[in-house]
């Protein structure tokens, strides 16, 4: 039998060793009322059991703890002459995280006992309550412990919306009351798998609550944002590089200043979907007219000629698509420079509400967008009036997104094309038809992937919006086109 049976199981052992002993060093006499023969102290506080000593030594002393199973460790490389093998397992830190993963998720839950449930629920309307949106990209070792822990904390605190968590990290929209999303985010910062990754700016806000979701989805995927490609293959690890909200706007300014030259060495490249430019976008934008992230990459792939020697500006809601998309640009090897976002739209918004973004800012929940200036990019796919907010097509079994004012709804144009129109006029003279096999005309005509070589892509004339030009750039949305209703 081998004297060590892996190098991981020696650090392991030691690791533990070294957390007991840190712990057994904090004991003291509990007093003879109490049950427990012993309580801790620590920091100057009082632990009166394990779960709470053990959760404040992972959480505030985890350095000092791993520097002494470094030392030891060191030691017995030296012993066994094998610092080669060993030297990986003595830079790890892993302490932290098993310490979690060791623990029931009740551990890791806030303590409400100074609230009352009213006290969280109240304030979850949409003008009292708030939506948190954030991301964080990190090496999981045990994705389904914190989708575990996440389902308990989101219903601890009464909080509906969408977590993706993987291998790579984790991503989140939630929603509920300021109180609670106040707490969420403290138990997040204070989460040892998180503390170091995140800060308190990295949660985006926005008014909403628990109403802007119909309810709480938590899961594990294999990415937390659906690009298609396995992050083994594009990693988060290797991204263009982040511009806050200041340097881009500077770069904007400086690449829409280019607008007259004949052809400019920048891309100002939207990275979100179709319906979500088509309501608001950065003046100049190349949008690609794509339905999924997932399409992506196979956008880069064919118009990849495009991009080449090319200084491309990155940006997407809240940052998160431009990680792992600028790195599949990048591993292309054909642009000058790969450029990204950081904190998205939202944060660029929130720093320059009035900038070269105008229109709304699209969100994936049940408020559709959200608005911080007055500019309608966009117009009702009826009567062409201007016209920015999104309702679902009023056919059954369809999905898609319609924008029609109120004038062409009264009119009972509220289908998102001819043939759903059509549909639905059958279905209300055949109340028995339930379903209809016909593919959506907006659907079928619209290319699975676009691409722009064909065309011309123009820049701005100009960096100042213009009402009787196009303002908006190259956006490539495809603009519906429907019989215009009758005046009345």
């Amino acid at each position: 039998m081998p004297l060590l049976s892996s190098h991981a199981d020696v650090h392991e052992n030691e690791t533990q060793r070294a957390f007991a002993l840190f712990v057994k060093t904090k004991e003291i006499p509990a007093p003879s009322f109490e049950c427990k023969d012993k309580w801790w102290k620590c920091c100057q506080q009082l632990f009166r059991d394990q779960i709470s000593i053990h959760r404040h030594a992972a959480t505030q002393h985890a350095d000092e703890i791993c520097h002494q199973t470094a030392s030891v460790l060191k030691q017995l490389a030296v012993t066994l002459n094998t610092s080669k093998s060993l030297k990986s397992e003595v830079n790890r830190n892993p302490l932290k995280e098993y310490f979690i993963y060791n623990h029931e998720v009740s551990a890791w839950l806030p303590d409400l006992s100074c609230f009352s449930p009213d006290e969280l629920i109240s304030g979850q309307g949409s003008d009292e309550g708030e939506v948190l949106l954030y991301y964080c990209y990190r090496d999981l070792e045990d994705p389904r412990w914190v989708c575990a822990w996440q389902t308990a904390l989101c219903q601890h605190l009464y909080l509906t919306g969408k977590v993706r968590i993987a291998t790579e990290g984790i991503n989140g929209t939630v929603g509920g009351s300021k109180l609670a999303t106040r707490l969420y985010v403290e138990v997040m910062l204070s989460c040892p798998l998180f503390k170091d990754y995140m800060c308190k700016d990295d949660f985006k806000t926005s008014k909403g609550g628990a109403c802007c979701f119909p309810e709480l989805r938590v899961g594990v995927f294999e990415e937390i944002v659906p690009m298609g490609i396995s992050p083994n293959k594009i990693s988060y690890k290797k991204p263009g590089i982040h511009l806050s909200p200041g340097e881009f706007h500077k770069e904007v300014e400086k690449f829409l200043s280019q607008a007259n030259e004949e052809q400019s060495d920048t891309i100002l490249l939207d990275c979100r979907n179709f319906y979500e430019s088509k309501i608001g976008r950065f003046q100049g934008c190349l949008a690609p007219d794509i339905r999924k992230f997932s399409y992506f990459p196979s956008y880069i792939d064919k118009n990849l000629e495009l991009f080449r020697e090319k200084k491309v500006l990155m940006y997407c809601t809240g940052g998160i698509r431009c990680e792992r998309g600028s790195a599949y640009l990048k591993a292309k090897g054909v642009c000058k420079e790969v450029f990204q976002l950081k904190g998205g739209i939202h944060k660029y918004l929130e720093e320059f509400p009035n900038g070269f973004y105008k229109g709304k800012l699209f969100v994936f929940d049940e408020r559709y967008a959200l608005s911080y200036n007055s500019d309608i990019v966009s117009e009702c796919s009826y009567c062409g009036a201007p016209w920015d907010q999104y309702k679902l097509c009023s056919t059954p079994q369809c999905r898609q997104l319609i924008l029609t004012c109120p004038a062409c709804q009264r009119q009972g144009f509220t289908a998102c094309c001819v043939t759903c129109q059509d549909k639905g006029r059958r279905l209300a003279s055949s109340p028995s038809q339930s379903s209809f096999k016909e593919e959506c005309e907006c659907t079928a005509r619209r290319p699975r992937i676009p691409s722009e070589l064909t065309q011309q892509v123009r820049l701005p004339t100009s960096p100042e919006p213009q009402p009787d030009v196009g303002e908006d750039g190259p956006c490539l949305c495809e603009q519906q086109q429907f019989p215009r209703p009758s005046e009345s």
